[in-house]
Protein backbone atom coordinates (compact mmCIF):
# COMPACT_ATOMS: atom_id res chain seq x y z
CA UNK A 1 0.00 0.00 0.00
CA UNK A 2 1.42 3.39 -0.96
CA UNK A 3 2.37 6.11 1.55
CA UNK A 4 -0.37 8.35 0.06
CA UNK A 5 -3.07 5.74 0.72
CA UNK A 6 -1.78 5.27 4.29
CA UNK A 7 -2.00 9.03 4.82
CA UNK A 8 -5.57 9.25 3.52
CA UNK A 9 -6.73 6.31 5.64
CA UNK A 10 -5.11 7.80 8.71
CA UNK A 11 -6.89 11.09 8.16
CA UNK A 12 -10.26 9.38 7.72
CA UNK A 13 -9.72 7.27 10.84
CA UNK A 14 -8.77 10.32 12.87
CA UNK A 15 -11.92 12.13 11.73
CA UNK A 16 -14.14 9.18 12.61
CA UNK A 17 -12.55 8.68 16.01
CA UNK A 18 -12.77 12.38 16.69
CA UNK A 19 -16.50 12.39 15.98
CA UNK A 20 -17.05 9.31 18.19
CA UNK A 21 -14.72 10.07 21.07
CA UNK A 22 -15.03 13.86 21.06
CA UNK A 23 -18.62 14.64 20.15
CA UNK A 24 -18.17 18.25 21.23
CA UNK A 25 -15.84 18.80 18.29
CA UNK A 26 -18.72 18.26 15.90
CA UNK A 27 -20.98 20.77 17.65
CA UNK A 28 -21.41 24.39 16.82
CA UNK A 29 -19.00 26.83 18.43
CA UNK A 30 -19.88 28.08 21.89
CA UNK A 31 -21.82 31.36 21.83
CA UNK A 32 -21.81 33.42 25.00
CA UNK A 33 -23.98 36.39 24.09
CA UNK A 34 -24.41 39.66 26.00
CA UNK A 35 -26.95 42.23 24.78
CA UNK A 36 -26.12 45.76 25.91
CA UNK A 37 -27.71 49.09 25.12
CA UNK A 38 -30.70 51.36 25.45
CA UNK A 39 -34.45 51.01 24.97
CA UNK A 40 -34.04 49.94 21.34
CA UNK A 41 -32.23 46.88 22.65
CA UNK A 42 -34.21 46.29 25.85
CA UNK A 43 -37.42 46.06 23.83
CA UNK A 44 -39.39 49.16 24.81
CA UNK A 45 -42.48 49.21 22.64
CA UNK A 46 -43.12 45.48 22.74
CA UNK A 47 -44.69 44.62 26.11
CA UNK A 48 -44.89 42.67 28.37
CA UNK A 49 -41.77 43.66 30.28
CA UNK A 50 -39.79 42.12 33.10
CA UNK A 51 -40.09 43.38 36.66
CA UNK A 52 -37.06 45.68 36.45
CA UNK A 53 -37.19 49.40 35.70
CA UNK A 54 -35.40 48.76 32.40
CA UNK A 55 -38.49 47.62 30.46
CA UNK A 56 -36.84 44.50 29.07
CA UNK A 57 -38.99 42.43 26.74
CA UNK A 58 -38.54 38.93 25.43
CA UNK A 59 -39.92 40.27 22.16
CA UNK A 60 -36.82 42.36 21.57
CA UNK A 61 -34.36 41.29 18.89
CA UNK A 62 -31.72 40.09 21.37
CA UNK A 63 -33.70 37.35 23.17
CA UNK A 64 -35.31 36.40 19.85
CA UNK A 65 -31.88 35.91 18.28
CA UNK A 66 -30.62 34.01 21.32
CA UNK A 67 -33.64 31.68 21.26
CA UNK A 68 -33.23 30.99 17.54
CA UNK A 69 -29.54 30.11 17.93
CA UNK A 70 -29.57 28.02 21.12
CA UNK A 71 -26.73 30.03 22.61
CA UNK A 72 -24.63 28.64 25.43
CA UNK A 73 -25.33 31.65 27.64
CA UNK A 74 -27.32 34.85 27.26
CA UNK A 75 -27.13 37.98 29.41
CA UNK A 76 -29.49 40.91 28.84
CA UNK A 77 -28.46 44.04 30.77
CA UNK A 78 -29.77 46.46 28.12
CA UNK A 79 -31.91 49.12 29.78
CA UNK A 80 -34.48 51.62 28.60
CA UNK A 81 -33.20 55.19 28.86
CA UNK A 82 -29.53 54.20 28.88
CA UNK A 83 -26.83 56.59 27.72
CA UNK A 84 -23.19 55.70 27.09
CA UNK A 85 -22.30 56.38 30.75
CA UNK A 86 -24.91 53.84 31.87
CA UNK A 87 -23.39 51.20 29.61
CA UNK A 88 -19.96 51.92 31.10
CA UNK A 89 -21.14 52.03 34.70
CA UNK A 90 -23.89 49.44 34.80
CA UNK A 91 -23.68 47.08 31.83
CA UNK A 92 -20.14 46.21 30.72
CA UNK A 93 -19.61 44.40 34.02
CA UNK A 94 -21.62 41.54 32.49
CA UNK A 95 -18.84 40.98 29.96
CA UNK A 96 -15.84 38.70 30.34
CA UNK A 97 -13.09 37.02 28.35
CA UNK A 98 -15.51 34.15 27.66
CA UNK A 99 -18.04 36.46 25.96
CA UNK A 100 -18.12 35.71 22.24
CA UNK A 101 -20.84 38.08 20.99
CA UNK A 102 -21.88 41.57 22.08
CA UNK A 103 -24.71 43.56 20.52
CA UNK A 104 -25.62 47.13 21.38
CA UNK A 105 -27.71 50.13 20.39
CA UNK A 106 -26.50 53.31 22.08
CA UNK A 107 -26.11 57.02 21.39
CA UNK A 108 -29.67 58.13 20.77
CA UNK A 109 -30.32 59.19 24.35
CA UNK A 110 -26.96 60.94 24.58
CA UNK A 111 -28.09 63.00 21.60
CA UNK A 112 -31.32 64.02 23.36
CA UNK A 113 -33.79 61.65 21.71
CA UNK A 114 -36.67 62.24 24.14
CA UNK A 115 -36.35 66.04 24.19
CA UNK A 116 -36.12 66.25 20.42
CA UNK A 117 -39.17 64.07 19.91
CA UNK A 118 -41.17 66.07 22.46
CA UNK A 119 -40.19 69.40 20.88
CA UNK A 120 -41.14 68.22 17.42
CA UNK A 121 -44.35 66.43 18.34
CA UNK A 122 -45.82 69.14 20.55
CA UNK A 123 -43.86 72.30 19.68
CA UNK A 124 -43.70 74.67 16.77
CA UNK A 125 -41.74 74.11 13.59
CA UNK A 126 -39.05 76.50 14.78
CA UNK A 127 -38.69 74.74 18.16
CA UNK A 128 -38.44 71.43 16.34
CA UNK A 129 -35.75 72.80 14.03
CA UNK A 130 -33.83 74.18 16.97
CA UNK A 131 -33.96 70.89 18.87
CA UNK A 132 -32.91 68.90 15.82
CA UNK A 133 -30.02 71.23 15.04
CA UNK A 134 -28.77 71.13 18.63
CA UNK A 135 -28.93 67.35 18.61
CA UNK A 136 -27.09 67.09 15.30
CA UNK A 137 -24.33 69.38 16.58
CA UNK A 138 -23.92 67.20 19.65
CA UNK A 139 -23.97 64.06 17.50
CA UNK A 140 -21.12 65.21 15.28
CA UNK A 141 -19.01 67.06 17.86
CA UNK A 142 -19.39 65.28 21.21
CA UNK A 143 -20.90 61.85 20.67
CA UNK A 144 -17.95 60.29 18.76
CA UNK A 145 -15.67 60.39 21.81
CA UNK A 146 -18.39 58.85 23.99
CA UNK A 147 -18.92 56.04 21.50
CA UNK A 148 -15.17 55.44 21.24
CA UNK A 149 -14.92 55.11 25.03
CA UNK A 150 -17.89 52.74 25.12
CA UNK A 151 -16.58 50.46 22.38
CA UNK A 152 -13.10 50.48 23.95
CA UNK A 153 -14.54 49.40 27.30
CA UNK A 154 -16.43 46.57 25.61
CA UNK A 155 -13.24 45.47 23.85
CA UNK A 156 -11.32 45.61 27.11
CA UNK A 157 -13.85 43.55 29.05
CA UNK A 158 -14.62 41.11 26.22
CA UNK A 159 -11.45 40.82 24.11
CA UNK A 160 -12.62 37.63 22.38
CA UNK A 161 -16.09 38.86 21.45
CA UNK A 162 -17.48 40.02 18.15
CA UNK A 163 -18.83 43.55 18.59
CA UNK A 164 -22.05 44.19 16.65
CA UNK A 165 -23.56 47.67 16.83
CA UNK A 166 -27.06 48.17 15.49
CA UNK A 167 -28.16 51.58 14.24
CA UNK A 168 -31.51 53.30 14.53
CA UNK A 169 -34.35 53.27 12.00
CA UNK A 170 -35.84 56.33 10.36
CA UNK A 171 -38.97 56.78 12.44
CA UNK A 172 -41.33 58.25 9.89
CA UNK A 173 -42.88 57.92 6.52
CA UNK A 174 -43.25 61.42 5.08
CA UNK A 175 -46.47 61.14 3.10
CA UNK A 176 -49.99 62.02 4.19
CA UNK A 177 -50.60 61.20 7.85
CA UNK A 178 -53.80 62.90 8.99
CA UNK A 179 -54.59 66.28 10.49
CA UNK A 180 -53.13 65.61 13.97
CA UNK A 181 -49.81 64.21 12.80
CA UNK A 182 -46.50 66.03 12.65
CA UNK A 183 -45.97 67.92 9.44
CA UNK A 184 -44.12 66.25 6.61
CA UNK A 185 -41.32 68.77 7.10
CA UNK A 186 -40.84 67.86 10.77
CA UNK A 187 -40.83 64.18 9.94
CA UNK A 188 -38.29 64.77 7.19
CA UNK A 189 -35.79 66.63 9.36
CA UNK A 190 -36.15 64.02 12.10
CA UNK A 191 -35.34 61.29 9.58
CA UNK A 192 -32.35 63.32 8.42
CA UNK A 193 -31.17 63.59 12.02
CA UNK A 194 -31.42 59.80 12.29
CA UNK A 195 -29.25 59.53 9.18
CA UNK A 196 -26.64 61.79 10.79
CA UNK A 197 -26.67 59.72 13.96
CA UNK A 198 -26.30 56.47 12.04
CA UNK A 199 -23.43 57.88 10.02
CA UNK A 200 -21.51 58.87 13.13
CA UNK A 201 -22.15 55.51 14.80
CA UNK A 202 -21.09 53.59 11.70
CA UNK A 203 -17.84 55.53 11.50
CA UNK A 204 -16.91 54.92 15.12
CA UNK A 205 -17.84 51.23 14.88
CA UNK A 206 -15.53 50.86 11.88
CA UNK A 207 -12.73 52.55 13.82
CA UNK A 208 -13.28 50.09 16.67
CA UNK A 209 -13.16 47.10 14.33
CA UNK A 210 -16.78 46.17 14.95
CA UNK A 211 -19.71 45.37 12.69
CA UNK A 212 -22.31 48.08 12.06
CA UNK A 213 -25.82 46.84 11.26
CA UNK A 214 -27.93 49.40 9.43
CA UNK A 215 -31.55 48.91 10.46
CA UNK A 216 -32.96 51.56 8.11
CA UNK A 217 -33.46 49.36 5.02
CA UNK A 218 -35.32 46.78 7.08
CA UNK A 219 -37.75 49.33 8.54
CA UNK A 220 -38.28 51.15 5.23
CA UNK A 221 -41.98 51.59 4.51
CA UNK A 222 -42.94 50.74 8.09
CA UNK A 223 -42.34 53.96 9.99
CA UNK A 224 -44.95 56.06 11.75
CA UNK A 225 -47.67 56.98 9.22
CA UNK A 226 -47.23 53.75 7.25
CA UNK A 227 -50.16 51.48 6.52
CA UNK A 228 -48.43 48.81 8.63
CA UNK A 229 -46.19 50.73 11.06
CA UNK A 230 -43.45 48.95 13.00
CA UNK A 231 -42.80 52.12 15.04
CA UNK A 232 -45.22 53.35 17.72
CA UNK A 233 -46.57 56.91 17.65
CA UNK A 234 -47.34 58.92 20.82
CA UNK A 235 -50.24 56.68 21.86
CA UNK A 236 -47.91 54.50 23.89
CA UNK A 237 -46.45 57.40 25.99
CA UNK A 238 -43.28 55.68 27.30
CA UNK A 239 -43.32 53.43 24.25
CA UNK A 240 -43.69 56.33 21.80
CA UNK A 241 -41.32 56.26 18.83
CA UNK A 242 -40.00 52.80 19.62
CA UNK A 243 -40.42 49.62 17.57
CA UNK A 244 -43.43 47.43 18.22
CA UNK A 245 -43.16 43.63 18.29
CA UNK A 246 -43.13 43.45 14.48
CA UNK A 247 -40.41 46.07 14.39
CA UNK A 248 -38.16 44.03 16.65
CA UNK A 249 -38.83 40.77 14.82
CA UNK A 250 -39.03 41.84 11.18
CA UNK A 251 -36.86 44.94 11.45
CA UNK A 252 -34.10 44.52 14.01
CA UNK A 253 -33.94 40.73 14.21
CA UNK A 254 -33.97 40.46 10.42
CA UNK A 255 -31.19 43.04 10.17
CA UNK A 256 -29.06 41.28 12.78
CA UNK A 257 -29.62 37.88 11.20
CA UNK A 258 -28.70 39.20 7.76
CA UNK A 259 -25.46 40.57 9.19
CA UNK A 260 -24.22 37.68 11.33
CA UNK A 261 -26.47 34.71 10.56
Amino acid sequence: MSRRVHTVLAAVLAAVLGAVLLPGAARAATVNYVALGDSYSSGVGAAPYDLSTCLRSQKSYAPLWAAAHSVTSFKFPACGGAVTADVLNNQVGQLSSSTTLVTITIGGNDAGFADVMTSCRFGSTSSCESAVNESRTFTTATLPARLDATYAAIRNRAPNARLVVLGYPRLFETGSCGLLAMSSYKRTILNQAADTLNGVIAGRVAAAGGTFVDARPFFAGHGVCAAQPWIRDVSGVIEAYHPNADGYRYGYLAALTAAIG
